[in-house]
């Protein structure tokens, strides 16, 4: 099998895992945090320095690379990593989320989603076999089966059927995955916020024995309780010996939650995009270093931050860079924010091998700021 999972040890305070997945391309500790490389590359970030800040598996986006380069260019290549020089793990999605997301004008159907390129125009279609066929050239030793993601909120009648047709597509997706010796590729569980429709397609994936699971539908606009009380019924609907990834979450307090709620893997677009925007995480909160009462602070982003950016450069200077829109100034701040959440990661699979994540998640919410009324999120 091209994915295996590794329980290390389970964290007595609050149930969270310790473990290590095994890739054709190395293994990571979990639970991980994966940096978003939409088009082959993490913005503004050379493979090198994702390396060196700890980055042990990264997220490339089918759907844009179908369309650019071409899925072919990059097989012709070598596949991704010879293609990006990434000697580390991939995951790419399936392109459903895009689909669903980017384009005003589809029509779904049972064999798959006709809709427009939404650069070109152009009228395109996405089934299943082309996910697998897309994904098998591209190479990445993590596959996501195409799936249909519902909006937040959408009746139960409707989500029932978009379940039910998730589960027939996973079924074609086994089928059309030419490289299951060195690629594996997880199910996605469906559902929105009804229990039901969660269990129901969990027993329909798990029955197919994907080498690991993904649960969808969540951190697309419903409040922070309602995601944390779906993982609560969700999560142990999976598999014990097969890891579990959370599609897209990567504000650092569902990090947490969600590790102990037994979630491995998470991929969030977040820090890159608010980086871009001069907004940094820091361990005292949010900090947005374009405002102007930073235009003479020559402290660095964080003072309990050790990252290149932090040892190197002051508020003051990567204000002025941002408000000139430097890109350097996007470069410093992009690498403040994956530094941080993935030492955020290593801290909390400390915390689980030292049987004290509840505290941890405790001592970091407080100062953090998210236990204050009002408290500025993500």
């Amino acid at each position: 099998m091209a994915i295996t999972y590794e329980l290390i040890k389970t964290c007595k305070q609050t149930g969270a895992r310790l473990g290590r997945v095994h890739t054709p391309h190395g293994s990571f500790e979990t639970p991980m945090f994966m940096p978003v490389g939409t088009l082959a590359t993490v913005k503004t970030m050379s493979p090198e320095e994702l390396e060196r800040m700890g980055a042990q598996i990264i997220l490339s986006n089918t759907y844009h690379l179908w369309l650019r380069p071409g899925e072919d260019i990059v097989e012709e290549a070598g596949g991704l990593h010879s293609f990006m020089n990434w000697n580390g793990s991939i995951l790419t999605d399936s392109g459903g989320f895009q689909v669903f997301s980017l384009s005003d004008l589809r029509q779904i159907e049972e064999e798959g989603v006709h809709f427009r390129n939404h650069i070109s125009g152009e009228k395109l279609f996405l089934s299943p076999e082309k996910a697998m066929q897309i994904q098998n050239s591209l190479g990445a030793d993590i596959m996501m089966a195409f799936d249909e993601c519902p909006p937040y909120p959408a009746e139960h009648e409707y989500m029932k059927k978009s379940v039910e047709r998730t589960s027939r597509w996973a079924e074609r997706c086994l089928e059309g995955h030419k490289r299951p010796h060195d690629q594996g590729l997880f199910g996605i569980v469906q559902g929105g916020e009804y229990e039901d429709l969660r269990r129901q397609s969990a027993r329909d994936l798990t029955s197919m024995d994907f080498p690991g699971y993904a649960i969808g539908g969540l951190s697309v606009g419903e409040p922070k309780d309602v995601m944390n009380r779906v993982l609560d019924f969700t999560t142990p609907l999976l598999p014990t010996q097969k890891p579990r990834y959370l599609m897209g979450v990567g504000s650092p307090d569902s990090l947490i939650d969600g590790s102990i709620r037994g979630i491995d893997m998470f991929d969030c677009v977040l820090p890159t995009r608010i980086a871009r925007n001069g907004t940094c995480m820091t361990s005292n909160g949010r900090l947005v270093v374009r405002n102007a009462k930073f235009a003479r602070d020559f402290r660095p982003i964080d003072e309990n931050c050790d990252c290149h950016t932090c040892r190197n450069y002051s508020r003051a200077y990567i204000r002025h860079l941002v408000k000139a829109n430097e890109t350097f100034g996007f470069r410093l701040t992009t690498y403040h924010n994956l530094y941080f959440l993935l030492k955020l990661m290593g801290q909390v699979r400390e915390a689980i091998r030292e049987d004290r994540l509840g505290d941890f998640r405790e001592e970091f919410f407080e100062q953090y700021g998210f236990n204050k009324p009002n408290a500025k999120n993500f």
